[in-house]
Parts: structure tokens; C-alpha cells; sequence
């Protein structure tokens, strides 16, 4: 039976069906694969309290369970968000909490698609496994990995049409198109040279440099860790281009959802990988090696960090001018939840 919510008005600004059928089936996969990851980070969280702890991580065993504990919030959230997305009173949520957990989620998985994809053409993570041996049974390793994608795949389809119907102006009109400046001179400089320290960093990397590296962890820098780093440079390189498309500088043409999207997803995954990352140089949980060295770390999730919120804050404001009809201003404008 049609639900009531999802009925819109025929016209231009109508999302089809079709679109709100994906994201509730979208928004339900996403919320159902997300919950075999949760149900994994459960059982270890209890048998590490248990004392089962696995044998690569006895070193920092309260580590151990703080860590999965944070990843249980952070599933549990996932899970939320995926029913948000999908049913209809996630329409009434403050659209902060649906924008802020939408943008992480979506900086965390929907950006590793491409590495996933590639590994997998490529065959780097079945190659390179023997390299650091998986101290999890096959089944929870499988469970986790179909959480990761079962969600980003979600969030890939029911974000995009979720802010399509409840901030359609993002989705509209063009850039390039002769607007106010949405961000200074000086944002925009800070922004790309924000990006580019880690985008080279990356890249640098990925093409088999080891300045910078922890030489006593140079084994682990194997293809699949390479992939990672690179399409981690790509990313940096998307969200710089998308900053500068929304910024009223530039004059390339493009239609306004693709840099908004573009920027959405790479400065998420520019501030939450690299908080992550950060979080582990804190809560060194295993007896592995840090594969940079500290100084190198510090001035990487830094500056990936600061650049991904820069970013953000430049698509943010090029939605408000978009939402005002052109007119810059520092103050939201008022907006239908619903088109």
C-alpha cells in the first residue's frame, strides 16, 4: 500500500516514485547489514569483558573493549540512520542531526566503494593477506565486511534522494553561474592548501615512497594499503575541485548537485578517517607497528581534518545562497523540510 508520507505533487520539483521506493529499500538494507556488524562488536565487547580477548590485541586488552565499544555507538547509530532514511519520521529529525550523521556515515563508507572495488579487481587484500594474518574466524570477518557494504551501498542511494526531497535546493540550478562569492579569497587558499598536503602525502605513498614512513612498519605498506592511501588522495583532490566549483570563483559550468554531492561525501571522509586514525595513534590497541612516523601522522590528520571542515563549511554556505535565490547570507534561510 502507498504510503501517504511519500505522496508528492505531480510538477518539476517532484521526486519519483520510483526514487522514494529506492531510498525506503535502501534505508532498510543499509539499516539490516549495518546490524550483522553490530551484532559482532557486541559478542566481542562481552567476551572481552569475559576475559577472550583475541590473542593480537592482549597487549591493550581495556583498549581493546573501549575501542569496540565506540564501534557499537557508532553502528547503533548507523542502524538509526539507515531507519531515518527510510521510514517516514525521519523526515521530522533536526535536519543538523540528519546532515552531521549522514555526512560521517557517508565519509566512512560510501568513500571506500572505489577502494573496495579495486582491491577486489586487483586481488590486493587475498594476496597480500598472508602479510598480517586475520585474528577473527572467517564468518565475523564475512559478517563485518557485509555490514561495511551493505551500508555504504545504502547510504549511496537513500541520502541523495532523502535531501532531494527535504533541501531540494542543493539539487538545483548550476555553478559557475556568475553568483556571490560564497567563500574569501583567503577560505579558499586555506581550503585547497589544506587539502593538498594530504592529497600528496597519499599519493606519494601510493606510488611506493617511504619518506615519512615508520621504517620498522614498512611491510605493511603491501598493494592493498596502497589502494587505500590513493583513493584516499583521490578523494582530498574531488573535495578541493568541489570547493572551488562552489566557491562563485570559478567559472566551470556544472550542475549544483555534483559538486555538493562530490564535496559532501569527500570532506566526511576527510574529517572521520582521519579522526579515526588519530583515535588509534591514541589507543595504540595492538602490538603492530604505526605505519607512519608521529611527527608525519600529526601534520597529515591535521591538515586532512581541517580541510575536510573547510570544505564542508564552503558547501554548506553555497547551499544557503542556492536556497536564497542567489543572495548571500550568513543566516540560514527559511526552507520547507518538504518540496
Amino acid at each position: 500500500m502507498k504510503n501517504r508520507h511519500d505522496a508528492r505533487p505531480a510538477g518539476p520539483g517532484a521526486v519519483p516514485s520510483g526514487w522514494l521506493r529506492a531510498r525506503r529499500i535502501a534505508g532498510y538494507g543499509a539499516a539490516g547489514t549495518m546490524a550483522l556488524y553490530l551484532a559482532v562488536k557486541v559478542t566481542w565487547v562481552v567476551g572481552g569483558l569475559l576475559g577472550a580477548v583475541p590473542g593480537a590485541f592482549t597487549a591493550d586488552a581495556p583498549g581493546w573493549i573501549a575501542l569496540n565499544v565506540i564501534t557499537v555507538g557508532m553502528a547503533a547509530v548507523g542502524i538509526s540512520l539507515g531507519l531515518a532514511l527510510a521510514q517516514p519520521w525521519g523526515k521530522h529529525l533536526p535536519g543538523w542531526l540528519v546532515i552531521l550523521s549522514s555526512w560521517i556515515a557517508s565519509g566512512l563508507l560510501v568513500s571506500l566503494l572505489p577502494h573496495s572495488v579495486l582491491s577486489a579487481l586487483l586481488g590486493a587484500a587475498t594476496a597480500e593477506a598472508g602479510s598480517v594474518p586475520d585474528p577473527f574466524p572467517r564468518w565475523e570477518s564475512a559478517l563485518i565486511a557485509i555490514g561495511f557494504v551493505g551500508m555504504a551501498v545504502g547510504l549511496l542511494v537513500a541520502v541523495p534522494v532523502y535531501m532531494r526531497e527535504r533541501w531540494p535546493s542543493a539539487f538545483t540550478g548550476r555553478s559557475g553561474s556568475g553568483g556571490p562569492a560564497v567563500a574569501s579569497a583567503r577560505l579558499i587558499a586555506c581550503t585547497l592548501a589544506a587539502a593538498t598536503i594530504p592529497a600528496a602525502l597519499w599519493a606519494y605513498w601510493a606510488g611506493g615512497g617511504t619518506l615519512g614512513l615508520n621504517a620498522d612498519a614498512l611491510e605493511l605498506w603491501n598493494l592493498d594499503a596502497r589502494l587505500l592511501v590513493g583513493t584516499s588522495a583521490v578523494w582530498a583532490v574531488i573535495g578541493a575541485l568541489s570547493a572551488w566549483a562552489l566557491s562563485g570563483r570559478s567559472r566551470a559550468r556544472l550542475p549544483t548537485w555534483l559538486p555538493m554531492a562530490a564535496g559532501f561525501v569527500a570532506s566526511g571522509s576527510l574529517v572521520a578517517w582521519n579522526a579515526w586514525r588519530a583515535l588509534w595513534l591514541l589507543l595504540p590497541i595492538t602490538g603492530v607497528e604505526q605505519m607512519r612516523s608521529p611527527g608525519v601522522a600529526v601534520i597529515e590528520h591535521c591538515t586532512a581534518i581541517a580541510a575536510g571542515l573547510a570544505i564542508m563549511t564552503i558547501v554548506m554556505r553555497a547551499y544557503r545562497v542556492n536556497a536564497s535565490g542567489g543572495r548571500w547570507s550568513r543566516t540560514q534561510p527559511a526552507a520547507r523540510s518538504h518540496p
